[in-house]
């Protein structure tokens, strides 16, 4: 395994494992053998950085989720684990009632709710401290300072160490940064958003985004990225949840005549290395010269491997030339 710094203060920097472990559907859709088979797996071969949420996996049965981090919880009992394994989990899109939705009735990111969801994410996972919490998604109605200084807050009572937002615009995280700055007081610093080697169009309008997606790592993120170093992006989806090799999984996003090319080159590569895809998709990401760390979720021991391998899959100078050019 490979490892990079987080953070940039030293009271919360964290070392973590460059491949990302996501247990979105731990749980529920995996069931609990399955899934400490593959958090056993993972930890054995050096992971350490799982990621979860508070309203994971609420559609799956139409309630507010949860299970994701009750089980992690049950896992780290069952094993003694102990800060060693960085868990990051995230706040704001917990359905306020079962049955709605992130999108129709979001708890939010008044005060309230970040210490409320904050203690409870604590007592699911059983941990004192929250080593990474994340702003799920944005909240205009309430003002930017009311949040910052509730996630601030955490951090100077201690059950929070790193923070991070997703899916926001990148001029509300810049404002969110600045404001958090001009008071003295710790940002965020760890980004997560949909990253893969396909690039998405995103113009196309959802219940979330009405104007365009705002959750992919665009142009815009990635210059904001490359300015900030201290700065660290986690790229979910980064396997686009199998379409690699179940091509009728790909998203109506990425249906446009750009990705035959850059599927091209991935095959390509692939065959020059005798790698698989998803782990050139993977590689590209952990060795780019913006280094992102990839979030991937599995739901077996075998898809697991076949990740953990491309953290020692080296690509040429050549090799990622080409993968960069292709559109």
């Amino acid at each position: 395994m490979k490892y990079r710094t987080i953070g940039t203060d030293t009271t919360t920097r964290r070392e973590v494992s460059v491949l990302a472990l996501g247990a979105m559907l731990f749980g529920s859709v995996t069931d609990e053998a399955t899934s400490f088979a593959v958090l056993d797996r993972y930890v054995e071969a050096g992971g350490n950085f799982i990621d979860t949420s508070d309203n994971y996996a609420f559609w799956a049965d139409g309630g507010q989720g949860g299970q994701s981090e009750e089980l992690l919880g049950r896992w780290r009992r069952s094993r003694g684990i102990g800060d060693e394994i960085v868990i990051a989990t995230k706040l704001g899109a917990r359905p306020l009632a079962p049955g709605t939705g992130y999108t129709d009735n979001p708890e939010g990111l008044s005060a309230k709710v970040v210490r409320e969801s904050a203690e409870r994410s604590r007592e699911r996972l059983g941990l004192e401290k929250l080593d990474l919490l994340y702003a799920h998604i944005e909240d205009r109605t309430v003002p930017l300072q009311e949040t910052v200084e509730a996630f601030a807050a955490l951090v100077a009572e201690g059950t929070a160490g790193l923070l991070g937002v997703s899916n926001h615009a990148v001029w509300r995280v810049e404002r969110a940064r600045a404001t958090a700055a001009a008071a003295g007081l710790p940002g965020y610093e760890v980004l997560q958003y949909a990253h893969t080697h396909l690039r998405p169009r995103t113009d196309i309008p959802d219940a979330l985004f009405p104007h365009g997606s705002l959750g992919h790592a665009g142009p815009d993120l990635l210059s904001y990225l490359r300015a900030e170093p201290g700065l660290t992006l986690v790229a979910y989806s980064p396997l686009l949840r199998g379409a690699y090799t179940r091509p009728e999984r790909l998203p109506v996003d990425f249906d446009h005549p750009g990705t035959p090319a850059r599927l091209a080159v991935l095959r390509e590569v692939a065959r020059e290395t005798g790698a698989t895809v998803n782990q050139v998709v993977l590689a590209w990401q952990i060795g780019g010269e913006l280094p992102v760390l990839p979030l991937a979720g599995v739901s077996s021991v075998a898809q697991l491997e076949e990740n953990l391998a491309a953290v020692d899959l080296e690509l040429t100078p050549e090799q990622r030339a080409r993968l960069d050019a292709a559109h």
